[in-house]
């Protein structure tokens, strides 16, 4: 769980050091191209379908914690049943020609003690059975997944289609809806979860990165859909420390219909001020294909929400969630 920080100084106010920028991996995925086109806009991205089909339904795949690593059984947690379990979310994924597929972190592991180059050997392998999936492609930073190694080590090892790949957070668009990536894996002094450095309980997002969301929601078609790791919907050890400010910036935008989280292993759900909080049960958790774990979120053209949970994974009809077209 790493060093604990209990004397931490406020997170104070600073500049967005990092910048937006295209790079040739942009490209890399051939599966983009069935993709009319690439419009930039500042610290975002838009993946446009062709026009006939704009008012179709979206539907997108999610995973969340898969902890993929060789090592033994630990409580609950079957490390190695990951790589079968993520091989069967994947090819239902692709069966069901799902737009795009999302984990929401902590998808690698590490040994104890960790040895940094076997754990960037389990996060290359956990990706390439992920980069079986026939689409776009995104990650999620959770806090294990920084555990032994960097974040830029991380996303070094990762593709998040048409996405820089120097970027923990991020937004882009698909059939008019707008999807926004946060990372919360920052101590209370702003400095950036690193090789284990961190307290696991100790997760925040800094002022300068809020900045950067009140922006990106400020310029969003609706509805908005967020992904994070760490938990947003209450206060607790699995929570984001700042997570009734964050919460504050999503209702304030009115443009917020769902959060999707990971992190805490049996699931949750919660609705707070209009906003869908869904949280998805850990793929780790229990051996063999029945303690699986994965959904398809399908937003329809009048903004409702199904979520259809596969193997352990929850159903659930976001009703309160349409808005207005």
């Amino acid at each position: 769980m790493g060093t604990k920080y209990r004397n931490h100084k406020s997170c104070s106010t600073g500049q967005d050091n990092y910048n937006w920028v295209i790079t040739r991996r942009f490209f890399l995925k051939a599966s983009a191209a069935t993709f009319g086109g690439l419009a930039v806009a500042p610290l975002s991205c838009t993946l446009q379908t062709s026009p006939g089909r704009r008012q179709d339904t979206t539907k997108f795949g999610i995973v969340t914690d898969s902890h993929y690593a060789d090592a033994d059984t630990i409580g609950s947690r079957y490390y190695r049943h990951s790589l079968d379990k993520l091989a069967e979310c994947v090819g239902l994924m692709n069966t069901q020609k799902v737009d795009f597929l999302v984990e929401l972190g902590d998808f690698k592991d590490q040994n104890n003690p960790p040895v940094e180059q076997k754990t960037i050997t389990y996060l290359r392998t956990i990706e390439k059975v992920f980069q079986n999936f026939k689409g776009p492609t995104y990650h999620v930073l959770g806090n294990h997944d920084i555990d032994s190694i960097s974040k830029e080590q991380f996303l070094t090892n990762v593709e998040n289609t048409n996405i820089d790949p120097d970027r923990s957070y991020y937004s882009f668009d698909f059939n008019g809806v707008h999807f926004v990536i946060l990372d919360a894996n920052y101590r209370a002094d702003c400095i950036d979860y690193n090789h284990g450095n961190f307290d696991w309980i100790d997760a925040n997002i800094p002022p300068a990165r809020l900045k950067w969301l009140k922006q990106d929601l400020a310029i969003a078609r609706r509805p908005v859909i967020v992904f994070i790791h760490q938990l947003l919907d209450g206060t607790g050890p699995v929570y984001v420390n700042n997570a009734a400010e964050i919460r504050q910036i999503l209702e304030q935008s009115g443009k917020v219909s769902a959060v999707f989280q990971g992190h805490h292993h049996e699931g949750s759900y919660s609705y707070i001020e209009g906003i869908h909080y869904y949280t998805l049960k850990a793929m780790v958790e229990g051996p063999g294909e029945e303690n699986n774990s994965y959904v398809i979120v399908e937003i329809r053209p009048n903004r409702s929400i199904t979520v259809t949970g596969y193997r352990k994974a929850v159903s659930k009809e976001l009703v309160h969630a349409a808005v207005p077209v």
